[in-house]
């Protein structure tokens, strides 16, 4: 019988149609406050709110992380910048604030294999799903491999989608192999359907000038090239290899 239930159990079914069961897993805790003398009327009700909104966020997080398919969880903070001192650690710092996808400016990360591009690419897109944007991360290879074999059943525009649609897209590795067929189309095609729409942080072994001649063709490579460093920040890493030293 509805009156032999509690508050608690009349409350369940109220706070389920408001979309907020969660407050359930808090209550307790912020009654005994309250009794308790610890919190009056408005702050018992705001910090059971509060309680809320920060599971929310943590769910919300937790979605853009998974979304965002990272190969490993790199932070900035596990990176070791006295291993090579010649970093741009100042920059580095600078670009997790995020402040670069507000203008929708590119970061393109340059240097010899194992100084830790990767580990930095995905730091920064670990930022950016903090910061409440969504991201995802991709090696070029695999996104290529994708919009190639997506050209085959028809799906094309919804991949594509896939790449472009993103706040920040995190290409690792371009320039690890030759592009081949339509690969130099598909990855123009990215590259303009996200100037000025989206920031991309992109890694590679080669200087920027190499990049042209994946291209294959001077025109396709110079309207690529143009919209990548339009608005951009061209970061070159140098020093010893994590990976040697690991061995």
């Amino acid at each position: 019988m509805k009156e032999n239930m509690s508050p608690t159990d009349q409350l369940a079914p109220v706070l389920k149609k408001l979309r907020l069961s969660g407050v359930l897993d808090s209550l307790d805790v912020r009654k005994r406050q309250a009794v308790d003398g610890d919190l009056d009327h408005i702050e018992f009700l705001l910090r059971l709110l509060m309680d809320e909104v920060e599971r929310r966020e943590a769910k919300q997080l937790s979605v853009r992380l998974k979304r965002a398919s990272f190969e490993h969880r790199k932070t900035l903070e596990d990176f070791d910048f006295r291993f090579n001192p010649k970093l741009p650690k100042t920059k580095l710092l600078d670009l997790a604030t995020c402040n670069f996808l507000l203008t929708h400016t590119n970061v393109l990360l340059v240097g010899p294999s194992g100084v830790g591009k990767s580990h930095i690419a995905q730091a920064i897109g670990h930022r950016a799903c903090m910061a409440g944007h969504r991201t995802l991360y991709v090696t070029a290879h695999k996104m290529l491999t994708a919009l190639r074999s997506s050209r085959a059943d028809g799906s094309w525009d919804r991949q594509l989608l896939k790449y472009t649609a993103p706040e920040l897209l995190v290409i690792d590795d371009l320039g690890l192999r030759p592009l081949q067929g339509d690969e130099p189309m598909d990855l123009y095609e990215v590259v303009r359907q996200r100037y000025e729409r989206g920031s991309t942080v992109i890694t590679s072994n080669r200087d920027v000038p190499e990049w042209y001649p994946l291209f294959g063709d001077d025109l396709l490579a110079s309207a690529a090239m143009d919209r990548l460093l339009h608005h951009s920040h061209v970061i070159t890493l140098e020093g010893k290899s994590f990976r040697t030293a690991s061995n």
